[in-house]
């Protein structure tokens, strides 16, 4: 964001870090320290009896700290929002914002950590020895396709959930919209050609959680900088390989894909989506452009030459915002809770169909309501649930027996003690 796209914006942003003390963030104590023996119990002597508790168990860490309620942010800053390669410090501010909103939406305590390396072995031997600290950790911001690697390096090393939401938050929400728009305008996700404009971590992994949910790989056709991703590239890494559509296709271009589309998703850049590429989609376009700031291409301009579209965008001023903070606060609240060791492709679809059934239970449902809002109540409940429940499915829970009836109870009990703290101004 330059000082001279919105002068007003980012001054504001500037204040709202600044006052009344600086950062998003804090610590809070959890139990009473008022008299010596509060510190006798807090510290020395008595913290002593937890560390030893610990030693001989290490689950016993779930039971004695905060460990099982917190989730660590860590990035090295080589892919923050559209800001680019800015650095581990410089990322601060959006890490602190994740952990914000970890606190806002499910309570979650998190813990921003930049770490200044970018190297995938050197960034991944951090991150493990420090790992075992918290119940989960969210990968943030780390550059195409490193990320693919340290996720799967760490997912491995540890018995946690480690989740890069660039890549699956932002699948999750896709998919939950795309369910319900589809819907909307009773198309078949076998059917639907899907174009995807971007190749980098949220374009592939949504790519990916589409095809998991049934969409025809065949029919998902994959852009990037150079155009249509084929089979007679010699520049494509697995990850693009695993998409690359056959070398007999005659589509090379953007342009020349979004030609009868039936979804068109932008994961890259703004202006990418020309007011033609829309004109040319196949009826009922489904288009969602989520560069941000900027967008592939503005609603207003979409819907002036089709008024049978339905858009959304990353951006908050719009309707449709397809944006992560409706799935990975709520995906780690219902992971954390039953000891997830991992996130499972079951958890991030059960999760989107959660997202999405939400949508339709309010009365703004529509072609201009296809995602809930960020502040919808119910998404605590129904997305963590979800998630939680597939975990136990899976066989990944480490709590036996997790009693999903009271959770549901437990959760509806969260979701109050939020609106009141937040929205009622406790």
């Amino acid at each position: 964001m330059q000082k001279t796209t919105n002068s007003t914006l980012y001054e504001a942003a500037l204040e709202f870090h600044k006052i009344p003390r600086p950062g998003k963030t804090g610590l809070e104590l959890t139990k009473r320290m008022v008299t010596k023996a509060d510190l006798s119990l807090a510290y020395s002597p008595g913290v002593a009896a937890p560390c030893t508790e610990i030693q001989n168990n290490p689950e016993a860490a779930y039971k004695y700290t905060a460990k099982g309620n917190s989730v660590a942010v860590i990035s090295n800053g080589t892919a923050v929002l559209g800001l680019g390669n800015i650095g581990a410090l410089a990322s601060k501010p959006v890490m602190e914002g994740k952990a914000c909103l970890l606190k806002r939406f499910s309570n979650i305590d998190g813990v921003d950590i930049e770490v200044d390396e970018n190297s995938i072995e050197g960034f991944v031997s951090i991150v493990r020895a420090i790992g075992n600290t918290w119940g989960g950790i969210n990968l943030e911001d780390i550059k195409a396709p490193e990320c693919f690697v340290i996720e799967e390096m760490l997912s491995n090393l540890l018995d946690i959930p480690v989740f890069h939401d660039d890549q699956h938050g932002t699948a999750v929400v896709i998919l939950a919209g795309l369910i319900n728009a589809l819907s909307l305008v009773r198309k078949r996700k076998e059917d639907v050609k899907i174009v995807i404009n971007g190749a980098g971590s949220a374009a592939i992994a949504s790519a990916y959680l589409l095809e998991s949910f049934g969409f025809s790989r065949e029919k998902i056709v994959m852009c990037d900088s150079k155009g249509v991703i084929h089979r007679g590239r010699d520049d494509l890494n697995e990850w693009k390989k695993h998409f690359a559509l056959p070398v007999s296709i005659t589509v090379r271009t953007l342009t020349d894909a979004a030609i009868g589309a039936d979804v068109l998703i932008g994961c890259s850049v703004a202006g990418a989506f020309s007011s033609a590429m829309i004109k040319n989609m196949a009826p009922d376009p489904i288009v969602f452009a989520l560069a941000n700031p900027e967008p592939e291409i503005r609603p207003e301009d979409a819907q002036a030459v089709r008024n049978d579209v339905i858009i959304g965008t990353g951006r908050s001023d719009y309707t449709n915002q397809i944006n992560n903070v409706l799935g990975f606060p709520y995906i780690f609240r219902g992971a954390l809770d039953v000891r997830a060791t991992k996130i499972t492709t079951r958890m991030k679809l059960n999760a989107a169909h959660a997202i999405a059934m939400v949508a339709t239970q309010s009365p703004e449902y529509g072609k201009n309501h296809i995602v809930p809002s960020p502040f919808n109540e119910e998404m605590l409940r129904a997305v963590s649930y979800a998630v939680a429940s597939a975990a136990i499915s899976d066989g990944v829970a480490k709590i036996a027996d997790f009693d999903l009836s009271t959770y549901n109870q437990r959760l509806n009990e969260l979701r109050d003690m939020l609106k009141r703290k937040f929205n009622d101004g406790e």
